[in-house]
């Protein structure tokens, strides 16, 4: 499979292209910076892109199977659009070239709070709302623009992620949070994405994982 990789520089982003690689994938990682990555291997190119701009990307989708998308702001409060206008130019450059799969991380926090447990409900989300509220907030755009859309998506609604060193495992749910969810190490959370991607069963829909 052929995979493009946003944010490829990432926490995560890094550990999607190792683990890719190592499933003999071909690759392009696509990043602000790209010479950052560090990584170099036959079936991997490493291009330079900014996704919020719309003839950054669209090249890149040609040949392209699918694309798992780890762009992320980490923990700044300034607002942005990074979540869903990048979104909406790697759509418009997926239908362009006939792509049809795309998985994304996306946050608990920006999933609908009844959904989760009252420590979280209460206390967590709150909390982290108040404190990093922007990007939560470009999270919840970012749905729309995937339901106007016809892609094949699937949205992960993470945990805190961790860069810690893999479990080796993590356990998934499409339905609701995981009890007890509440985190993922990186490379758990690379391996989750590359595992979803490779399901042709999860197309238009959000699910949950953690460690």
């Amino acid at each position: 499979m052929r995979i493009l990789v946003p944010g490829a520089t990432g926490m995560v982003g890094r550990h999607v292209v190792e683990q890719a690689l190592e499933r003999g994938h071909e690759v392009t990682a696509i990043a602000r910076r790209p010479e950052s990555l560090g990584v170099e291997h036959p079936r991997l190119s490493v291009e330079p892109a900014d996704i919020t701009k719309a003839g950054s990307v669209d090249p890149l989708l040609e040949d392209i199977d699918a694309v798992v998308s780890t762009v992320g702001i980490g923990t700044s409060r300034e607002p942005t659009t990074l979540y869903s206008e990048g979104t909406r130019n790697l759509l418009r450059a997926m239908k362009h070239h006939g792509v049809t799969r795309i998985v994304l991380i996306s946050s608990e926090v920006a999933d609908h709070w009844a959904h989760q447990g009252l420590l979280k409900l209460w206390v967590v989300l709150p909390l982290l709302q108040k404190f990093l509220g922007a990007t939560y907030d470009d999270m919840r755009r970012m749905d729309v623009v995937l339901w106007e859309g016809d892609a094949q998506w699937t949205a992960v609604r993470a945990p805190r992620i961790r860069p810690a060193k893999a479990k080796g495992n993590y356990r998934l749910n499409t339905e609701e949070p995981l009890r007890r969810g509440w985190s993922i190490t990186a490379p758990d959370m690379a391996t989750a994405l590359l595992d979803i991607a490779e399901r042709q069963d999860l197309g238009r829909t959000h699910l949950y994982v953690a460690n």
